[in-house]
């Protein structure tokens, strides 16, 4: 009984069929941690640069919209903060850019006026400020890695000079 099992235990050590599957098994999971990152990686720069163009087109709609000579007469952009924000967060057909994982939190129009020896005076300055925040939809799976991510948080800003109306 003893030298049949000890020979079947030299059998089972020679025999390789199923080292493949064994091997796949343990590479598996990084594979799908290696997968997961990338899609990760390519949703978030796909969505900062989403942001970057609504912020910079925002920023020359204000310089476009507001008169040239607001320095001057003392005006102010607080007013079009709702605006910008939609401008930031949607298409110019109505459609939301964003995945539900990006939240545009606020955005802050600014005006600043630069005196020197231009052509024309004051020159006007307008800067757009975007609060945007990107969560990561794969979290679950990246949970399981124990690399538990939170949402990334940064300001994205633009100016441009105001030529006025």
């Amino acid at each position: 009984m003893k030298t049949r099992l000890l020979s079947s235990f030299r059998r089972f050590a020679r025999e390789d069929r199923g080292a493949v599957l064994v091997e796949f098994a343990l590479v598996m999971p990084f594979m799908i941690l290696v997968f997961a990152l990338s899609i990760e990686a390519a949703r978030m720069l796909w969505s900062y640069q989403s942001a970057i163009t609504g912020v910079r087109e925002a920023s020359r709609y204000v310089a476009r919209s507001v008169p040239g000579n607001i320095c001057s007469t003392g005006g102010s952009l607080n007013a079009m903060s709702a605006q910008l924000k939609t401008m930031v967060e949607r298409s110019i057909d109505g459609e939301i850019l964003f995945p539900s994982a990006v939240t545009v939190n606020t955005v802050v129009p600014g005006l600043t006026c630069v005196d020197g020896n231009y052509r024309s005076g004051t020159v006007s300055i307008a800067t757009v400020t975007a609060n945007v925040t990107i969560d990561f939809p794969l979290r679950g799976i990246l949970d399981m890695f124990g690399g538990g991510l939170g949402g990334v948080t940064t300001d994205i800003a633009d100016q441009a000079r105001i030529f006025g109306q």
